[in-house]
């Protein structure tokens, strides 16, 4: 015989439909077969049922009160009998509830699915349950920069704008390669139904250089000196990623030569050792006319005339 339906669930006569049904969600969180260890859990969770299909409604629980029906839901006055249940199912509490596959009610019983649904995170399960929609990652979305070379040399942030509207901060590590990628991961576009978020894929190239020019790993750059420098050789400073260097001019120096700084060019990074810097000698005349210059050059051109086209096929 089913036991009196307020006991079942622990509240009072007086007890509220919001305390009841209170209590029908803790209970059934703890009896639900699915994942409880309490003993006799599938019979504790029908019962729990039971009493909150009469409780949970407002007409049955005042027939309850009444005396007009029983904890199992049966109308008590005789000439009801042989109307036995409405036609339910026997079973626990007279609402026939069938556990199927992973332990859910699926008998004529009306628990209150969307509460079930809200505590375990599904409708009824059984022979007539939808199959569940699987959770599906973001798309990964793919997106240049341009990095400075500076950054290219010592490593460190870059700002990533991104087709959405976002922006985003990527570390480039020192030396990186032109085209390589860099992975954002969980940056991308949102996964479906609760799945994680793609990836945001930075590739590498690298932004114009008003001095540099790259070459593999190498740098190339025009280093103008005077016709005097030239001439009777000295020391020139030359620019490097990293600042400033010394560099020694030979005597007699002709413009075109290339000159070559080990290890001054883009950084090592990895396998990939160090690149160097190529020093073009560009001779750059005065920018004003030289009355003197002039003449010494006339006098050169009449008395030690040289052809410096004459090795040229």
């Amino acid at each position: 015989m089913m036991r009196n339906p307020y006991e079942v669930l622990g509240v009072p006569k007086s007890a509220s439909a919001a305390e009841i049904k209170s209590a029908f969600r803790k209970l059934a969180k703890k009896f639900h077969p699915d994942q409880s260890k309490e003993p006799r859990a599938k019979e504790r969770f029908a019962e729990v049922g039971s009493a909150y299909e009469i409780l949970g409604d407002e007409k049955k629980r005042a027939a309850f009160d009444r005396g007009e029906i029983d904890a199992e839901g049966k109308p008590r006055a005789p000439q009801f009998e042989g109307f036995g249940g409405f036609g339910r199912q026997p079973g626990a509490g007279g609402f026939g509830f069938d556990f199927g596959p992973g332990g859910f009610a699926t008998g004529a019983g009306s628990i209150d699915q969307d509460i079930l649904s809200e505590l375990f995170g599904g409708g009824r399960r059984g022979r007539t349950r939808p199959q569940q929609q699987q959770a599906s990652k973001g798309e990964d979305i793919s997106v240049s920069v341009a990095v400075p070379l500076s950054t290219v040399a010592s490593g460190g942030p870059v700002r990533v704008a991104l087709p959405t509207g976002r922006t985003l901060d990527a570390t480039v590590p020192a030396g990186i390669e032109e085209g390589k990628s860099i992975r954002l991961r969980g940056q991308g576009h949102p996964g479906g139904r609760g799945g994680a978020a793609g990836d945001v894929i930075v590739t590498i190239r690298y932004a114009p250089h008003p001095l540099f020019k790259v070459e593999g790993r190498d740098l190339r750059l025009d280093l103008p000196i005077t016709l005097y420098e030239a001439v009777l050789g000295g020391k020139v400073r030359v620019p490097t990623l990293g600042g400033d260097v010394e560099m020694s001019i030979a005597p007699g120096m002709s413009g075109g030569r290339a000159l070559r700084l080990r290890g001054k060019g883009l950084p090592a990074a990895g396998d990939l050792p160090a690149g160097d810097l190529l020093a073009t000698i560009r001779i750059v005349l005065p920018t004003a006319e030289d009355p003197e210059l002039m003449e010494l050059m006339r006098k050169w051109r009449d008395r030690k005339p040289y052809d410096p086209r004459s090795a040229r096929g």
